[in-house]
C-alpha cells in the first residue's frame, strides 16, 4: 500500500494524509481525538451525470440497493448492525457522486469498514429480481412523495431541464423518471454496479479518534482484495457557454398555496475563484434575513413571505444560482420580478458594501467551519475534494479562499451572470384547489437520501 502524507496550511490545525491501495482505492485519514467517535465516508465517482438517455435514475436506485444486503449482511442488516453499535448512517445521490457514510463510537470503527467493504465487494451476490423490484418501488414512491405530489415539487427538475439543454448530462435530476425506473433490468443494474462500484472509482475517508496504523491495516484487510474494474467510461462532456443566450420561461397553474417566482442562473463551475465570488454575491443578495432581497421583498415591499438566493455548486457543468420567492397575499409576479431585477442591477452596478462583504464572508466561513468541525462533515468534504478536484487537502483551505475574494470580484460575477438573459424562470399561479395546500417541499438536488 502506498503512503503519501501531504501536510498543508489549514484552518484550525486540521490535517489529512492520503494513501492508495494496490487496487486503486484512495484513502484519506484525518485524526481528531476530541471525542471518541469516528466517521467513515465513501464517495463513488458516479452520479446522474454518468447515466444515459433511457436509463436515468440508476445511480439513485443503487444508493437504495446498497442497503438491501450483501454476501455476509442480509436484508436490512447494514442498518441494524450500525445502529445496534450506537452509530448513524445514510447515503445520498447527486449529479456528480453517490456517497455512503457512518459515524460510529471509535471502538466500532472496524465494523463500519467491514460493512462498507462487504457491500463494495459482494453486493452482486445478493442482488436479485426481488430486491431490485422492491427498491424500484421505494424510489418510485419517493419520487411521488418528494416531487410529484407536493407543492412546487417538480420545480427543481423543471428548472434543471430548462437551464441544461436536452441531451446534456445534467439535463435530468438524480431522482430519475418513472418510465426509466420501470425499464431498468437486473442486467442493467449488474452492469452499472460492476462499472462504477469498484475500488478504483472510490475515495474512502476516515476522520476522528483513530489510530492511523491500525485503521490502514483494517482498510487493507477488508478492501485490499476487492478487484479493480477498468470498464468505466468518462462522464459525458458537460461543457456549455458560460451564460444562456436568452431567458427561458415557463408558467404553471398548479395546486400550490401561493404564487411563486423561481429562477436558475448559470454561474461559474465549482472549484474556481469565480464560484466563490458567486457564492458571496448570492449570500449578500439572498442568504438569510439580512439579505437584500429579504429586506426589499419581505420587509419593505411586503410582497413576499420568503425570498432566498443560493448556489448549487457543480464541477462538471455551470453551477446553478437558485432564486426562490413565495408571494404574500395578492402580490403579483411582475411586481416582484421588477423588484428582483432592480436589486440585481443595483448590485451589479455598485457591488457589495464593505459591511455586506464582511458579513457574507463571515457567514460562509462559519458554515465551512461548522462542516469541518464535525467528523462526518470533514470526512464528506475530504471525499468531495478528492473525487471532484483530485486533492482532498483543498477541503482544509477552502475557508481561506473564500476570505481572499475581493468586492470587485463579487461585483464582476454579478454583472456578468445575474442578468435576465442568463436565467430560466418558472412562475407558479395557484388554482383554487391549491389555496389551502401547505408548502413543505425541500428542493435539495444533492440530497436524494436513502429513506430507509
Amino acid at each position: 500500500m502506498g503512503h503519501r502524507a501531504t501536510p498543508q496550511e489549514s484552518v484550525g490545525g486540521l490535517s489529512a494524509t492520503e494513501h492508495r491501495l494496490a487496487n486503486g482505492l484512495r484513502v484519506v485519514l484525518s485524526e481528531d481525538h476530541l471525542t471518541p467517535v469516528a466517521a467513515v465516508c465513501l464517495w463513488y465517482d458516479v452520479g446522474s451525470r454518468h447515466e444515459v438517455r433511457g436509463r436515468t435514475g440508476l445511480a439513485h436506485l443503487f444508493e437504495h440497493l446498497m442497503f438491501q444486503g450483501s454476501q455476509q449482511v442480509k436484508g436490512n442488516g447494514h442498518f441494524e448492525l450500525v445502529q445496534g453499535a450506537g452509530g448513524s448512517l445514510n447515503g445520498t445521490t447527486s449529479f456528480e457522486r453517490t456517497n455512503y457514510f457512518e459515524t460510529m463510537p471509535a471502538h466500532q470503527l472496524e465494523l463500519a469498514l467491514w460493512l462498507e467493504a462487504d457491500r463494495m465487494g459482494t453486493l452482486l451476490s445478493a442482488l436479485d429480481e426481488e430486491s431490485l423490484e422492491n427498491q424500484r418501488d421505494v424510489v418510485k414512491n419517493e419520487r411521488r412523495q418528494r416531487y410529484d405530489n407536493v407543492p412546487y415539487g417538480t420545480a427543481f427538475e423543471r428548472l434543471t431541464a430548462m437551464v441544461f439543454p436536452d441531451g446534456h448530462p445534467y439535463h435530468h435530476t438524480p431522482i430519475g423518471s418513472m418510465a426509466d425506473l420501470d425499464a431498468a433490468s437486473l442486467a442493467d443494474a449488474q452492469e452499472f454496479f460492476r462499472t462504477y462500484y469498484a475500488p478504483n472509482n472510490a475515495v474512502l475517508s476516515i476522520v476522528g479518534d483513530i489510530d492511523p496504523e491500525q485503521t490502514l491495516a483494517w482498510v487493507e484487510q477488508y478492501f485490499g482484495s476487492i478487484p479493480a474494474h477498468e470498464g468505466k467510461r468518462p462522464p459525458r462532456d458537460g461543457t456549455l457557454p458560460d451564460t444562456l443566450d436568452g431567458e427561458v420561461r415557463e408558467l404553471l397553474h398548479e395546486d400550490v398555496p401561493s404564487r411563486a417566482l423561481m429562477a436558475v442562473y448559470r454561474l461559474p463551475h465549482d472549484g474556481t475563484r469565480e464560484a466563490d465570488a458567486a457564492d458571496l454575491a448570492l449570500t449578500v443578495l439572498g442568504g438569510g434575513e439580512s439579505s437584500r432581497l429579504h429586506n426589499r421583498l419581505v420587509r419593505r415591499d411586503r410582497t413576499a413571505v420568503a425570498a432566498g438566493f443560493g448556489l448549487l455548486r457543480l464541477s462538471g457543468a455551470p453551477s446553478m444560482g437558485w432564486l426562490d420567492v413565495k408571494t404574500s397575499g395578492d402580490a403579483e409576479i411582475p411586481e416582484i420580478e421588477t423588484a428582483v431585477d432592480e436589486e440585481l442591477a443595483r448590485f451589479a452596478a455598485e457591488g457589495p458594501t464593505p459591511e455586506e462583504m464582511e458579513r457574507a464572508q463571515a457567514q460562509l466561513e462559519r458554515e465551512w467551519l461548522d462542516r469541518l468541525a464535525t467528523v462526518g462533515g470533514r470526512a464528506d468534504e475530504l471525499c468531495k475534494f478528492a473525487v471532484l478536484f483530485g486533492d482532498p487537502q483543498l477541503a482544509l483551505t477552502a475557508v481561506r479562499r473564500i476570505l481572499e475574494v475581493t468586492r470587485e470580484e463579487v461585483q464582476a460575477v454579478a454583472a456578468e451572470r445575474l442578468r435576465p438573459d442568463n436565467r430560466a424562470v418558472l412562475v407558479y399561479e395557484p388554482t383554487e384547489a391549491g389555496a389551502d395546500a401547505s408548502d413543505d417541499t425541500d428542493e435539495e438536488a444533492d440530497t436524494e437520501g436513502a429513506d430507509q
